[in-house]
């Protein structure tokens, strides 16, 4: 089994940064990419970012870009996102995910979630 364990979240005021972190650990797993995702309350799950582990290409969801920036440490088998100029409408849990090739563009294995409050 593969086990992913976000954590970093936390209330910030708007403005403000945080980074969480993921971290991968369990049997190998040749993954494809990461991505993170948020689910604000009431809403649908949406994917936030997404980095390819190989060659580290990232996609963004137009609400962050500029804003947000994923990274990842392969050595650690870690990803990072980094969250700059929080805005209330950030506050969502945040998950990261695990994609392997075969399983695209579905995503395999899924953190517990990092709550992630932003106020104004």
């Amino acid at each position: 089994q593969v086990q992913l364990v976000e954590s970093g979240g936390g209330l910030v005021q708007a403005g403000g940064s945080l980074r969480l972190s993921c971290a991968t650990s369990g049997r190998t797993f040749s993954r494809y990419a990461m991505g993170w995702f948020r689910q604000a309350p009431g809403k649908e799950r949406e994917i936030v970012a997404r980095i390819t582990w190989s060659r580290g290409s990232t996609d963004y969801a137009d609400s962050v870009k500029g804003r947000f920036t994923i990274s990842r440490d392969s050595a650690k088998n870690t990803v990072f996102l980094q969250m700059n100029s929080l805005k209330p409408e950030d506050t969502a849990v945040y998950y990261c995910a695990a994609q392997s090739r075969a399983a695209l563009p579905e995503y395999d294995y899924w953190g517990q979630g990092t709550q992630v409050t932003v106020s104004s």
